[in-house]
């Protein structure tokens, strides 16, 4: 008897309009041309480079509704979610936030408590739904992929990565993704970061922090990527043991002299500790699990093993495996 196939009159029907009905709109900006309302944008770079720093000034700019360089001063100051795995909130996120002058009543985040934040949970619409806040900052997006994510899977990247966009769109707010780069050198820098290229590749705009090799105090953000404008010309600021924060503003810089620096200035050591910390963010990994994801990175096992000592992280035995546990209570 061959085999009986039956109509789904369930079928989901195609809801068509036309283009003439949608209405046009104009992006709008929150720092032209680098940060847009409801949109994602990236911001990577090198370890120690000052990305988190950097993001820290924007925000306490904004809360305070002061301009950015090369920007008009917002309308109203700003309420901002500053999301943050890697830092203690009392002992250094909130002190960055004082330095940096930041209007702390106006910066928020989400208490995770015993279940972690990731990218596409509920709490993150509920959170700007509640505050209204105009600015997410995930820092850094590594931590927030979740405990089974794998970075290299585009298919769940995108879905997570379009669940924000979803969001940041429905409540006009920008979202800007803090990304660590691997080691990789003598290839675009779009493609550097850790993780899937999807994760570029959704981002409308992607931002670059490199270190000027002549003046090291003196630091460069400019785009790589810039999708709904031209792109900006670079913007410098100056990050001192002993001098602070201090932005200097737009400038003429050589862009693709810095997009050619060779990296083997940051240690490796440096590199495999902050991909050591957002592996174990949320959960034990299998050790050999670890050298293999960091193998693909360029970042040889004495190089983990060294970080991995520096860092504290314990090994324990579970089955036939041998699992890393990183401890974030020190």
């Amino acid at each position: 008897m061959g085999r009986l196939f039956l109509k789904d009159d369930r079928k989901r029907k195609a809801n068509v309009n036309t283009y003439s009905n949608v209405e046009a709109t104009s992006v709008r900006w929150l720092w032209y041309p680098y940060i847009s309302y409801g949109k994602l944008t990236l911001l990577q770079g090198d370890p120690g480079e000052g990305k988190s720093t950097f993001i820290i000034r924007v925000a306490a700019a904004l809360t305070k509704g002061e301009a950015l360089p090369g920007c008009c001063k917002p309308d109203e100051p700003v309420t901002v979610i500053y999301q943050c795995s890697e830092d203690g909130l009392s002992d250094t996120v909130k002190p960055r936030l004082m330095e940096a002058g930041a209007d702390c009543s106006r910066v928020v985040y989400i208490v995770e408590e015993e279940i972690p934040l990731t990218l596409d949970d509920e709490r993150i619409e509920d959170a700007i739904a509640q505050t209204g806040a105009k600015l997410m900052i995930i820092d850094p997006i590594q931590a927030f992929m979740g405990p089974d994510a794998d970075w290299n899977n585009a298919v769940k990247i995108r879905h997570m990565l379009r669940n924000l966009s979803s969001t940041a769109q429905k409540y006009n707010c920008a979202v800007v993704m803090v990304g660590h780069l691997n080691k990789m050198t003598g290839g675009k820098n779009l493609y550097r970061g850790l993780g899937s290229i999807d994760i570029a590749a959704i981002a409308r705009s992607v931002l670059m922090i490199s270190r000027d090799k002549e003046e090291p105090s003196k630091r460069y953000m400019y785009p790589i990527k810039s999708s709904l404008a031209p792109e900006g010309r670079p913007i410098c600021f100056e990050l001192g043991e002993n001098s602070g924060f201090r932005w200097i503003g737009e400038c003429e810089v050589n862009i693709d002299e810095l997009l050619q620096q060779n990296t083997s200035s940051v240690a490796k050591k440096e590199t495999a500790a902050e991909y050591l910390r957002a592996l174990l963010i949320n959960n034990d990994i299998q050790s050999t699990v670890i050298f293999e994801k960091l193998d693909m990175l360029g970042i040889s096992h004495r190089t983990v093993q060294a970080a991995k000592k520096e860092m504290g992280i314990q090994s324990y035995r579970k089955g036939n495996a041998w699992y890393w546990h990183l401890d974030l209570e020190e």
